[in-house]
């Protein structure tokens, strides 16, 4: 958000309308399953009361073509960002848009590689049910490695993934790493993903422990 003192600034629905309403369609299947999980949410989530501007309406001319999730445009996360009072700079939307959906199709494919060999292949592969941001929250683990001196991360994520019915909750810690210079926007990044299944089920210890073992 825009310092209010900064009067030298135009209105802030002046510059939200330069922004781009471009939207770029995900990688990532979008589930109708209805979800179930009551840990899949975090409190300040809207996702589970509303539909989320992350997903494919009938009115979208490529939902019939892949019926997978799409981000946002830049004036959808932007006026998403004022609306949680998070300072927002329009001129940086052209970039943060290609990082955020980069780490996005990244937990996609470390979702993918906990859930290969689990059964969702027979019904098309898995699908992602919902998702929540919560972090304000840290996981044990991401409150673990802060005692032992490591930096906290930027951001955690809840996912909910339908297997062909059954419902799988995952939990994301999001770390920032060194930037990496050269390529084009969106590639090069330098961050680390612990994707993980949560605890919260016997599946998900299940898979916790079938990984350590090398299962």
């Amino acid at each position: 958000m825009t310092d209010p003192s900064l009067t030298t600034s135009p209105p802030r629905s002046q510059r939200a309308r330069s922004l781009s309403n471009d939207r770029e369609i995900s990688t990532i299947p979008r589930s109708t399953l209805p979800t179930t999980s009551a840990s899949a949410f975090s409190p300040s989530s809207t996702t589970s009361h509303s539909p989320s501007p992350n997903a494919e309406s009938p009115s979208d001319p490529h939902t019939s073509s892949t019926g997978n999730w799409i981000y946002p445009s830049e004036a959808m996360f932007f006026a998403a960002m004022q609306r949680k009072n998070h300072r927002a700079d329009p001129a940086t939307m052209s970039s943060v848009i290609p990082i955020h959906n980069a780490v996005n199709e990244r937990t996609w494919r470390e979702i993918r590689a906990w859930e290969a060999g689990r059964g969702g292949e027979a019904c098309g592969g898995p699908r992602l049910v919902s998702f929540s941001g919560n972090s304000g929250a840290l996981t044990p683990r991401a409150r673990v490695y802060g005692w032992m001196g490591y930096a906290a991360p930027f951001d955690r994520h809840d996912w909910v993934v339908d297997r062909c019915g059954t419902q799988v909750d995952y939990v994301i810690d999001f770390y920032a790493g060194k930037p990496v210079q050269g390529g084009r926007q969106g590639e090069g990044l330098s961050f680390y993903l612990d994707v993980r299944p949560k605890l919260n089920s016997w599946e998900g210890c299940r898979m916790r422990i079938a990984r350590t073992f090398g299962m």
